[in-house]
């Protein structure tokens, strides 16, 4: 699976990038036929908590699966994401 992960307006380091593989990369364990996921990073207003927003967006053969959550952290959202995106895994595995 190709993971593409953007950032936006700001520059993540490679921990995050690091740690954003390895997590999206475990969901082939629960659907093996992911053809690509794209994770987005953006920080929604920089003044407030709670303000680190995770995009992730699977590409299934015909299918698309997407999960958006916002937290404290960018790993906060990240995993939140990959929480949302394991029950749509399983429906999708249900209709094939």
């Amino acid at each position: 699976m190709n993971v593409k992960i953007n950032a936006v307006k700001f520059k993540a380091d490679e921990k995050l990038l690091a740690f954003a593989q390895e997590k999206v990369s475990k969901l082939e364990r629960h659907l093996s036929n992911i053809l690509e996921a794209e994770v987005t990073l953006k920080v929604d207003k920089p003044e407030s908590d709670n303000n680190k927003v995770a995009d992730i967006r699977l590409v299934v053969k015909g299918y698309d699966l997407f999960a958006s959550k916002q937290a404290d952290s960018f790993e906060q959202a990240i995993m939140l994401c990959i929480d949302a995106l394991k029950p749509q895994i399983d429906k999708l595995k249900d209709r094939q």
